[in-house]
């Protein structure tokens, strides 16, 4: 066969032209647009044909790009490849030897400058396949001397600085309701950059060919149509029909071409740049695209073009990069493609290469490849002959059906039974023979002889499914692990990044081969063996870092002050790669990793105390590092003192608790930040008590931390220095409307002396009698169990609150409320009921007999405040003297607020003392005198 490197004359496509103006007018009566869009797709084909540099025209994933790549390069045999690929991964393509396919370079950055801050992280990923052309074309420029492989596409920096403000979402093909493989996030949130994508962007114009081709789904109509005849066609058809459909699709849609022509632009100034630097000869070179943009109309189109184009600096943004395992079914989650259609094209490559004796090209020492012998090369082809018009005949004449293939078919039929049965099916050969008739008539509907896996996978789901899935897996996902499964890749140990390195080489101790994706059970006994106190500690550090199901602690703990004498993981990390290699991206050591977090964390525009508090507690379980919590502390209390709200009050009390608590546990004690946070928050929540008191946007839980901050600690704070006076300014200067925060009142006057038991229990007990505050009982409810936390004293209040409520209040009253005060006490303080509950059990008779005869508490203190019993009080000479001198005990009495009379004097309770005093006058006598000088008085 004569392969084309010379360009068209100016009559090769003449005759196509016409006659596509004949059927417009036919069609439409006047050429017009139809005339002008077919017309403008023959002109398109003839300027790709006739451009000097050889334009390889691709779709992202197709078989049949593959399969003519491998052709191509083995005649053609370039020295130079320009790949629509972004620039900056070129460093990327040296590492794909040591990972196993699919894999996906990626491109990822934190810090983001110059783009919008909700847009971060940043990240770009370029998957790649074996059946893409694209991967053809790297394999033979990397293991073929004097190859040079250039990427001509924009960069990565300019995919988001050319990114619309608002994209158009791609259509997904996968039925929202089949099973989503588990794999199909690989890629988590980042922008994919295929090769070649076509796809209609008019819907009116997918939905026509999808009704007329009796398909359900776009992948499908591409294989039959262009896929299956394209397979086997010579290069020139190949190419010119790519560049027609290319020409058709980007004339047919809606939306803005700007970004694809800036891309288009950038890729003609970079390749004109090379080869004039280079002094290459373009007979020699191959430009690989994709399909749409052969079809360029730009001005930059071409070697011969001398229209500038101006390439914008990139942002000061930096960028890391890498490569993270890919699978089909990330791929199909990402550009919108049928499920299974990438691994159906990956069986269609396979046939192809054994029906057209081919050897595809791969890496040396690619992983998961085998080795074998290199094909001798080819001498390139030099011979120049003219583009002939291949277009015409391929559009004119019918399709070539292929033959029933009955063996290949029956195997199929007889495989996804057995798989079937193994998955809960009840199938049987009966179903064997049906699905076998199904492929073949719903063949025949489609205009096909021999059924495709499209039409075997519906003819299975129809005869074997029917209308339910017994397992985990459906009939779909059968035929997609039937035909080849879901591929997923992984990135070798050369390739990683040397943080990841790093950490599977500290965890090799453990004996285990961390490359697998499935769970690994890790046991270590850190008291037997104390080496692997290392391995625990990194793993505690992962666990921080990395996804919850990456590794799961099943035995130990680790928190302040706690050491765990064994520990059992199970370990995924094989599946999670992804998440491990772009933490490579952040540092060269899980610690600065974290440390850099931590830091981050704690400076961030919405940095709180309570992050800061947090960030200090990770410092000193994760990195044991004491300045670094030093550091991350004195932030704390920058935080705390420039805060206005109150919102994070519960979380920073819990959370200072801890943090004082394993200090005072230290030889070292107290630090000196946790000194200044304590008299810090002291005053800090004093001065905001009466505004979160009145505020209606402040939760009752947020109050009563606040109270527990400042009752709690209130012993540290006045060593230190702060004055109690402040608090009970505050408290007296709150005047709250709530329920919940008015209980809450009532427990902080308690706690500070300015409310007697008895006084608080008066109070409750008119609320429970007056029926116009019974619905909102159970609010106060809440607020007294809420300040169970701050004022402890009131549990066996809370008790009795609720006792007497339960005792007194009728079931009319009491049905309807009750229910209300379950999903308040639930909802806001559900943490404190179980210490409710224990001081209900110590109140309360343990053994049912001890009912009847049980006095509560409240009630025979009632009882004893309400008939007091007055003892004489025993005669003496303290008691005459007081007697004698009432004026000093009624003073003292007015000032206590004490409203009682005098005592009747008894006999003397100790009369030895009083006979020793009558024999013994004489120091009686001088005390007397002294007191009669003293008071004026001196009789006795």
């Amino acid at each position: 066969m004569t392969i084309s490197d010379t360009r068209t004359t100016p009559t090769t496509f003449a005759a196509l032209r016409d006659q596509l103006a004949d059927a417009a007018v036919a069609f439409a009566g006047t050429p017009g647009a139809a005339g002008d869009i077919l017309a403008g797709m023959v002109d398109d084909v003839d300027r790709a044909m006739s451009e000097r540099l050889e334009i390889f025209p691709v779709c992202h994933h197709s078989p049949a790009s593959g399969l003519a790549m491998v052709r191509r390069l083995r005649e053609k045999q370039p020295s130079v490849i320009y790949l629509e690929l972004c620039e900056d991964l070129r460093p990327l393509l040296d590492e794909l030897r040591n990972c196993r396919l699919p894999v996906a370079l990626q491109a990822f950055a934190t810090d983001t400058e110059g783009f919008p801050a909700e847009w971060a992280p940043l990240s770009v990923v370029a998957p790649i396949t074996e059946s893409s052309a694209e991967y053809q074309a790297i394999a033979y420029a990397l293991d073929t001397p004097g190859v040079e492989l250039v990427l001509v596409d924009r960069s990565t920096d300019h995919v988001f600085q050319w990114a619309p403000e608002a994209e158009e979402s791609q259509p997904t093909e996968t039925p929202a309701d089949s099973e989503q493989p588990e794999d199909d996030g690989l890629h988590g949130a980042a922008v994919g950059i295929d090769i070649g994508d076509l796809r209609p962007r008019f819907a009116e114009l997918e939905e026509h060919l999808l009704h007329h081709g009796k398909v359900r789904h776009w992948s499908e109509w591409w294989d039959q149509y262009v896929e299956q005849p394209l397979a086997d066609t010579d290069y020139d058809t190949y190419c010119q029909v790519m560049v027609m459909i290319g020409s058709l699709f980007r004339r047919l849609r809606r939306g803005s071409t700007a970004e694809d022509e800036d891309r288009e632009r950038y890729m003609w100034t970079r390749i004109r740049e090379h080869v004039a630097a280079g002094d290459i000869d373009p007979a020699r070179a191959l430009y690989v695209c994709g399909a749409a943009h052969a079809a360029s109309p730009v001005e930059q189109f071409g070697l011969d073009s001398d229209a500038s184009f101006e390439i914008s600096p990139r942002s000061a943004t930096t960028w890391h990069y890498g490569l993270i395992p890919s699978s089909h079914s990330a791929i199909e989650a990402q550009f919108g493609l049928a499920g299974g259609a990438v691994s159906i094209a990956a069986a269609t490559w396979a046939k192809g290469l054994r029906r057209g004796t081919l050897q595809s090209f791969q890496l040396e020492g690619q992983q998961g490849t085998k080795k074998r012998a290199k094909k001798p090369p080819l001498p390139p082809v030099t011979s120049e002959a003219a583009v002939e018009d291949q277009l015409s005949s391929f559009l004119s004449r019918p399709p070539a059906l292929d033959p029933l293939d009955e063996a290949e078919l029956l195997e199929w039929s007889v495989d996804i039974v057995r798989l079937a049965r193994r998955n809960g099916y009840l199938a049987s050969t009966a179903d064997a023979i049906a699905v076998f008739e199904t492929s073949i008539l719903l063949a025949g509907l489609r205009n096909r002889t021999r059924p495709t896996p499209y039409d075997f996978q519906d003819a299975a789901i129809t005869c074997i499914e029917k209308d339910r899935v017994p397992g985990r897996r459906d009939m779909r996902r059968l035929c997609e692990i039937l035909l080849g499964g879901d591929r997923i890749g992984r990135v070798g140990y050369a390739a990683l990044p040397p943080l990841a390195r790093d950490a599977l080489d500290r965890l090799e101790p453990l004996g285990l081969d961390l490359s697998k994706r499935t769970l690994q059970r890790a046991l270590l006994d850190l008291k037997v063996n104390p080496d692997l106190r290392p391995c625990s500690d990194l793993l505690w550090l992962l666990r921080k870092l990395l996804p919850q199901d990456a590794l799961r602690p099943i035995m130990g703990s680790r928190g302040l002050g706690e050491t765990s004498i064994q520990e059992s993981w199970d370990i995924g990390l094989g599946k999670y790669q992804r998440s491990l290699v772009e933490l490579g991206y952040e540092g060269v050591s899980v610690e600065q990793v974290l440390e850099q977090r931590l830091r981050r964390a704690v400076t961030a525009p919405d940095a709180t105390a309570a992050v800061a508090l947090g960030a200090v507690e990770d410092a000193l379980v994760y990195l044991r590092s004491v300045r670094l919590a030093d550091e991350l502390g004195n932030r704390a209390v920058e935080l705390l003192a420039t805060e206005r709200t109150v919102d994070d009050a519960p979380v920073v009390l819990r959370r200072i608790r801890m943090l004082l608590n394993y200090f005072r546990s230290t030889e070292d004690g107290l630090p000196v930040w946790c000194e200044r946070f304590v008299t810090a928050g002291y005053a800090h929540y004093c001065t905001l008590l009466p505004t979160a008191f009145a505020a209606e946007d402040t939760e009752p839980a947020q109050v009563a931390a606040m109270l527990g901050f400042l009752f709690g600690m209130e012993n540290l704070a006045l060593s230190l220095g702060c004055d109690h006076t402040q608090l009970e300014l505050a408290v007296l200067q709150s005047h709250p409307e709530a329920p919940a925060k008015v209980a809450l009142l009532w427990a902080a006057r308690f706690q500070l002396g300015m409310l007697t038991m008895a006084e608080l229990r008066e109070r409750c007990d008119e609320m429970l009698a007056n029926p116009l505050v019974l619905p909102t009982v159970p609010q106060y409810v809440s607020g007294f169990v809420q300040a169970i936390d701050p004022t402890p004293a009131l549990k066996p209040f809370v008790v009795e609150l609720l006792s007497k409520a339960f005792g007194t209040l009728p079931d009319a009253v009491l049905l309807p409320w009750l229910p209300k005060l379950i999903t308040t006490l639930k909802d806001q303080a559900g943490d404190l009921i179980p210490g409710l509950v224990r001081e209900a059990g110590r109140t309360f008779p343990g053994a049912l007999p001890a009912v009847d005869a049980f006095v509560p508490p409240w009630s025979a203190e009632t009882t004893t405040a309400a008939t007091p019993i007055v003892a004489a009080a025993p005669r003496g000479p303290v008691t005459e003297l007081l007697v004698a001198h009432p004026a000093a005990c009624d003073a003292l009495t007015g000032l206590l607020g004490i409203e009682s009379g005098w005592q009747e004097t008894g006999p003397p309770e100790n009369c030895d003392v009083i006979g020793l005093l009558d024999r013994f006058p004489t120091t009686t006598a001088a005390l007397a005198a002294q007191l009669g000088a003293h008071f004026g008085d001196n009789k006795r």
